[in-house]
């Protein structure tokens, strides 16, 4: 897709993971034909910006040599699938994801929106909660729980029959009403006309929200990037020692790995200050952003305080981070701030420098609540 800076590619990997010869492969196209930077997505996707037209068909094959590439731009367009990146061999997730991703391929399937998905969560605990998806499997006492986002009761199956529940999910949306134009979402729907009883018959189990882990954990080791921007050079180094699973929380697990080369591009631990603040493209690599958006966040980061995060917008859209934080909005006199909201919300203040937005923030640390 087109953008200020180039053309955007987006990588859906199987199962979310990349060989070490396909990581190694992209890093090597991306510094030929793309940025050196690599955006990791809230899909578990990989995005190269900057791509000129006509290294585009270069681009193209050579992933399609990495075997990225799928044969059937219909079966591609519905394979929008996340999976937990903490499955195990035995768990029966990659044997759901290729079936699903087999029903999706299938001429009767549902001709879904764009950004409808299916999420496979399949270990002990749910960890994809928080993430953008509209049917969700997870799993069960009875083997997997299939249920509609944004109902509170769904279908136990077998792990023989929960793909087929999840489909019988989608056809409902479809025939439900659920898409119009090409758009719409499982959670609008549920709002407005409940999942018939045959397909809610099992409550969803309550659960706390997970905490994306840093560091170690039983699959490897959980690494992470400022804004979710992976260099090239770091995804070379990484895929030197063995396989990766992209995260829905713009990190990486490098498989297996015990540690990591002290490169400091990583992000290990929950407290580094650069996950206190988020930021979109900006400008100029984006046509509708105000201003820079990047450099700003990296440079205030130190001065948010641990309770906080902050958000800097280069428009009222909002694309990076559509959750209430506090948030900066570029506009061409310089930034509004919401004290807390999104982008889009009515500014507290307007037309702040980056000094102004400072002493905000130090005054924020300083507030007997905190």
């Amino acid at each position: 897709m087109p953008s200020g800076d180039g053309l955007v590619l987006r990588i859906r990997p199987p199962l979310g993971r990349l060989t070490q010869a396909q990581g190694h492969g992209i890093a090597e196209l991306a510094a030929r034909y793309s940025h050196p930077l690599l955006d990791l997505t809230s899909r578990a996707n990989l995005q190269l910006r900057g791509i000129a037209e006509a290294d585009y068909p270069a681009l193209l094959a050579g992933l399609q040599a990495l075997g990225l590439i799928d044969t059937d731009i219909n079966a591609e367009s519905r394979r929008n699938l996340l999976v937990s990146p903490f499955w195990e061999a035995g768990d029966g997730t990659p044997a759901l994801a290729r079936l699903l991703v087999e029903a999706l391929g299938q001429p009767i399937a549902p001709t879904l929106p764009a950004k409808f998905g299916f999420a496979l969560d399949c270990g002990p605990t749910p960890v994809l909660r928080g993430c953008s998806a509209d049917i969700r499997l997870e799993r069960h006492a009875q083997g997997f729980l299939v249920y509609a986002n944004g109902s509170t009761r769904g279908m136990a199956a077998s792990a023989e029959c929960a793909i087929e529940r999840a489909m019988e999910l989608a056809h409902w949306f479809i025939t439900a009403g659920g898409a119009s134009f090409g758009r719409g979402r499982m959670a609008a729907l549920v709002a407005q006309t409940p999942v018939p009883a045959h397909m809610a018959s099992t409550p969803v189990p309550a659960t706390h929200a997970a905490c994306p882990p840093w560091g170690l954990v039983p699959q490897g080791c959980v690494v992470g990037f400022e804004f979710g921007q992976m260099p090239v050079d770091t995804l070379r180094a990484l895929s030197a020692l063995s396989p990766l699973r992209l995260t829905p929380w713009r990190s990486v697990l490098v498989e297996g790995a015990q540690s990591v080369p002290a490169l400091p591009t990583l992000i290990t631990h929950v407290d580094d200050v650069r996950l206190r603040v988020s930021a979109c493209t900006g400008a100029p690599g984006c046509t509708q952003a105000a201003a820079p958006t990047r450099d700003l966040a990296h440079a205030l980061a130190p001065l948010v305080p641990p309770s906080h995060r902050l958000h800097v917008s280069g428009c009222r859209k909002g694309c990076a981070h559509p959750d209430a934080a506090l948030t900066l909005v570029a506009t061409p006199t310089g930034f509004d701030l919401v004290q807390h909201g999104t982008a889009a919300s009515p500014p507290d203040a307007r037309d702040l420098n980056q000094a102004a937005i400072a002493a905000h923030l130090k005054q924020l640390a300083h507030a007997p609540h905190l």
